[in-house]
């Protein structure tokens, strides 16, 4: 039987003061107030406001707000940290996603109507509390000067949907179904994990569910049958009034596509373009960075490990706000495109993403295990055995702090069901700056294939550290199909010396849910079989990893060119 972890509200901060704020429908929404010089001599006199909307309890430990709200307040911010919805101490019921537009509004025109605002409403936050900055932004307030959403996406959470008549669509997390049984259960918030061995899963979540007494609006909106609700009532935030907006990625985060899709969303869009400001960092989704001292990479981080992470966190929100809600300075001032390159020191800032300079490189596989600019002379299959009793296991237990570890996965290589490739040694550093992708011709024995692509990085040792990602799902697959596969974007510098390596396969669990190779739905499959996948290599229709890379990619390329 599985253990469930009840979590409740911490106490409020001694620095804030708690409102309860009444929504349009009545709903109240539980809300600290931080004023700078709180809580000895509070300056309530009207200033800027930074709002922070979030479902992971404003008082807790998990997101340490109040440290956060400190750390503005003491720049001169008034700090608004808010409960959402249904959560924790906030009144109404706990479901995802679909309130936070109009609550947003409604907690901005609270915001203004309060003696110490000057009716500038700027926001801020990671995740849940990124997707919050954006349905406030498709509400339309026109107090909200600029948002600083972090590690997001307007799409963050939706279940993969096949479209009709497409053979492709994604492949869905393990955490899809999971979030809306936990966080979004209810007020508190309810952890248990998924036993993968027992199937069907739908049934665990009964099971759960029986025991809590109570069910999920927000997972029975979902499964299992969907009901679409709209996340955006009032419009798409890319067709309301542009924001001003620093929009943080970063490189490792696991909910990096959903950034990307927005980014290319903006772009189409040239009046939110002209708004937009990009910053990519070398962290994931947990704000571990691959620069990270060791003592640092901790699943706890002390109260001093949290303060020391704040300036970092924080001084670019800081910067942006300074322009463009407090007017001092010029938009010229905060750059187009704030990158790090991984592997080399600090920031790099360009007009545009990719950088100007950046051009593609094709990579070709090959039977031997090669990876190379010349395609192979013939036509050949790869094969192997999807098990989903024996899946591929995902190589970090938290998929959203994947930098706490940092794992080598060259081990991964030597399973049966993982075809891999791999570059001669690079003659000179190789900067990876842009798109990454993938193009395969596959087919299975079974009704639906899932093609897992993995780029790394491989050392001297032979290390490999993966660098990019990503997966595709292909029905009908007994008919050969061609498949694109996104591995996202990448900035990282391959040393000279090192190799490239891609690592081929059908599962990647429990991060995602592995097909039962019946053609059911993984979360609902009962009974599992075997499905043996083809991957063509050479011919009319190869197997091909498109970089993207710097000016040194020439000379870095040269002995592979030859290979």
């Amino acid at each position: 039987m599985q253990e469930i972890v009840h979590v409740g509200p911490e106490p409020v901060s001694p620095l804030a003061r708690e409102e309860m704020v009444r929504m349009r429908d009545g709903v109240r929404l539980a809300t600290d107030v931080y004023l700078p010089g709180m809580p000895e001599e509070p300056d309530a006199s009207p200033g800027d406001t930074v709002l922070i909307r979030l479902p992971y309890d404003k008082s807790g430990t998990y997101t340490y707000i109040p440290l956060i709200a400190e750390y503005f307040a003491a720049r001169g911010y008034r700090v608004v940290a808010q409960d959402v919805r249904g959560k924790f101490r906030s009144e109404g019921d706990a479901l995802l996603f679909v309130n936070e537009a109009d609550d947003g509004y409604d907690t901005i025109e609270w915001i203004v109507n309060q003696p110490w605002s000057n009716g500038r409403v700027a926001m801020w936050g990671d995740s849940y509390y990124g997707f919050t900055q954006w349905a406030a932004a498709s509400s339309q307030h026109p107090a909200l000067k600029a948002i600083a959403p972090r590690v997001t996406g307007t799409q963050l959470g939706e279940p993969v949907r096949a479209v009709p008549g497409e053979r492709t669509r994604g492949v869905e997390w393990g955490i899809t179904y999971l979030y809306p049984l936990t966080y979004f259960h209810s007020q508190d918030a309810y952890f248990w994990e998924l036993d993968s061995e027992r199937r069907p899963y739908s049934a665990q979540v009964e099971s759960v569910l029986d025991r809590l007494g109570s069910r999920s609006i927000s997972y029975d909106q979902w499964y299992p049958r969907p009901v679409h609700l709209p996340r955006f009532p009032t419009g798409d935030p890319f067709e309301a009034r542009p924001v001003p907006t620093l929009h943080t990625i970063g490189w490792w985060d696991n909910c990096a596509p959903l950034s990307w899709a927005d980014v290319a969303a903006i772009e189409a869009r040239p009046a939110w373009a002209l708004n937009h400001f990009l910053r990519i960092e070398s962290m994931d989704h947990e704000s571990y960075y691959l620069d990270d001292a060791e003592e640092d990479r901790v699943e706890e981080r002390t109260h001093e490990q949290l303060i020391a992470g704040l300036p970092r966190m924080l001084e670019p929100a800081l910067a942006f706000f300074e322009v463009f809600v407090r007017g001092n300075g010029s938009p010229t001032d905060i750059p187009r495109v704030a990158w790090n390159l991984a592997g080399t020191p600090g920031m790099r800032a360009s007009d545009a993403w990719p950088p100007a300079d950046a051009a593609p490189l094709e990579l070709f596989a090959a039977p031997a295990g090669t990876l190379s600019p010349t395609p192979p002379a013939t036509t050949s299959t790869v094969e192997w055995v999807h098990d989903p009793t024996d899946p591929v296991p995902s190589s970090v237990p938290n998929a959203f702090a994947f930098l706490l570890s940092a794992p080598d996965e060259a081990a991964l290589a030597d399973r049966d069901d993982v075809v891999s490739f791999t570059t001669d040694a690079l003659d000179a550093d190789l900067d990876l700056t842009g798109p990454v992708r993938a193009d395969a011709l596959i087919s299975s024995d079974g009704p639906v294939m899932d093609l897992f692509v993995r780029l790394l990085d491989v050392d001297e040792r032979g290390r490999a550290f993966r660098i990019a990602r990503g997966q595709v799902s292909l029905r009908d697959a007994e008919d050969p199909g061609r498949v694109e596969v996104d591995l996202g974007h990448v900035g990282y510098r391959m040393p000279a010396g090192h190799r490239l390596r891609v690592h081929v396969s059908s599962s990647d669990a429990p991060e995602f849910l592995p097909q039962p190779g019946t053609g059911e739905d993984p979360w609902g499959a009962e009974l599992t079989t075997t499905n043996r996948q083809r991957l063509r290599l050479g011919g009319a229709e190869p197997f091909r990893l498109t970089l993207t890379v710097g000016p040194s990619a020439d000379t870095a390329m040269e002995g592979n060119r030859h290979a």
